[in-house]
């Protein structure tokens, strides 16, 4: 009687070790299928509503769903996530040329920045975060990225991102130092006021140096002036940020 029981428990476990091989969860398997470049892009565009699973919109990303169904995606975003498209506009609205330009992602998280300016024509992307294994795969296995993780960029030196490169002030126009290190930063930090790694970001780069920061008014102004779900309504406190 014992024997025929565990007979019956390891094929009823054979059957659902079986299928679940045959079933996935939607999220990673948009990344897995190169539909997305991240988990988190997935997940963006699933609670959108913008996947279908064989012709049904699926909006939770933790739903389990056969490898082998048809999966549509209404379009496909033009980068890692929508910090892409922001950082695009602001290039525009700047006029500010990419081509052949070496820079620096400040706040990388899955790469929507970073992601940009490559597609703008950027050299190298030095990309730095506190974070860990957010980058989108595609970027992680970029060659014209270097990543430089758990990383506070507040207390960032030169040397640190650079190595062996490193000139003290970045100052000098000697020598190939501009084809060396990035002139042009893109921020994008949260938890944290832009002003505390301002002095940081100007030492890591070369003149003439660009910045464009992403100012997040419920960061700057203080927390007894941040409303419900972290907004910042007032007009007067929204100009001071």
């Amino acid at each position: 009687m014992n024997l025929f029981g565990k007979v019956i428990q390891y094929t009823v476990f054979f059957i659902l070790a079986t299928l679940s091989k045959n079933k996935q969860r939607l999220d990673k398997l948009l990344v897995d299928l190169d539909l997305c470049s991240s988990r988190q892009l997935a997940q963006r565009l699933i609670r959108a509503g913008e996947v279908k699973v064989n012709q049904q919109i699926v909006d939770k990303p933790g739903t389990e769903v056969e490898i082998t169904a048809e999966i549509q995606i209404k379009e496909k975003p033009p980068y890692v996530s929508r910090g892409g498209e922001k950082l695009a506009q602001a290039l525009k609205v700047f006029e500010i040329a990419v081509e052949g330009r070496i820079c620096l992602d400040g706040g990388i998280s899955t790469g929507g920045f970073t992601d940009c300016l490559l597609q703008a024509g950027a050299k190298r992307v030095y990309g730095v975060d506190v974070g860990y294994g957010q980058v989108a795969w595609s970027l992680r296995n970029d060659p014209r990225v270097v990543l430089q993780e758990r990383t506070n960029l507040r207390y960032l030196q030169p040397a640190d991102l650079y190595g062996d490169l490193a000139d003290n002030s970045l100052e000098s126009s000697q020598g190939n130092v501009q084809e060396l290190y990035p002139n042009l930063g893109v921020v994008d930090v949260s938890f944290i006021s832009l002003t505390k790694v301002l002095d940081a970001l100007w030492q890591l780069l070369t003149p003439p140096r660009e910045l464009v920061l992403l100012v997040k008014p419920q960061f700057e102004v203080g927390r007894e002036r941040v409303g419900k779900k972290g907004v910042v309504r007032d007009p007067n406190d929204q100009a001071q940020a």
